[in-house]
């Protein structure tokens, strides 16, 4: 069992996936010696199950899972709750976020300091290369969720997060979401059941290249707004039912 599980999702990334891995293979050799790379191919109509497949051959601690359905959310949950490793992470295949900040997003959950660590592009330490239109569309969303759900957290959608195993296993099955809104109903679904999150400021270059469809991202974080807001329960609750 590793210790360390890196998921990186993709979906028609035959551009960059090889160069991503074999970068984030080489960071973790000299981090860890005990961590895996899992890449789960989220219904790819080109060649990055093939490529993902020569790098499981290329490297012995490289692991790859195909899925038939489309869905971020979907390939991070698949992945996290077939793993037993003690921290889970992913991020995004385009690294946006400079891997400085790895250590200091799992140093707090190998320690059982926190439940749950998240890349936060709003911290005030952070370094941030992105265009205004972004930039305002990413501030007005988490001003959003502090409205409309009371949330505790800076950055909800950040391709940057960790997770202990134990956490994990409790909160993915009351996830719902299977796209981009997966991330931020974990994080309100943790802040609600009382457990610990650990912000960590980053570094981060927006990817031009990005295969975000903006109006139907928000349309998706919208309904789930809704949806979360419709079945807030009380703390108590929260607390619980995942004690069951």
């Amino acid at each position: 069992m590793s210790t360390l599980e890196v998921v990186i999702p993709v979906h028609n990334e035959q551009v960059q996936l090889a160069a991503c891995v074999r970068r984030v293979h080489a960071f973790l050799r000299e981090l860890s010696s005990s961590y895996r790379i899992v890449v789960v191919d989220n219904a790819s109509t080109d060649h990055t199950w093939a490529i993902a497949q020569g790098l499981v051959e290329e490297f012995e601690d490289v692991a790859a899972v195909r899925l038939a359905e489309k869905g971020r959310g979907r390939a991070i949950k698949a992945a996290w709750t077939a793993s037993y490793a003690e921290v889970l992470c992913y991020m995004d295949v385009d690294l946006s976020t400079d891997l400085r900040a790895f250590l200091p997003l799992i140093t707090p959950l190998l320690s059982d300091q926190a439940d749950v660590a998240i890349g936060s592009r709003l911290h005030f330490e952070s370094t941030v290369r992105r265009g205004p239109k972004r930039e305002l569309l990413s501030r007005g969303y988490n001003r959003l969720l502090r409205w409309r759900l009371g949330a505790r957290f800076s950055d909800a959608q950040c391709g940057f997060k960790a997770i202990r195993r134990e956490a994990a296993q409790r909160l993915l099955p009351r996830v719902e979401d299977d796209g981009w809104f997966f991330d931020t109903e974990l994080l309100v679904l943790a802040q609600r059941a009382g457990m610990r999150i650990h912000e960590v400021p980053v570094i981060w270059t927006d990817d031009p290249d990005s295969r975000v469809d903006i109006v139907s991202t928000v349309l998706e974080d919208l309904r789930g707004i809704r949806r979360l807001r419709r079945t807030d329960p009380p703390a108590s609750s929260w607390a619980e039912s995942l004690a069951r």
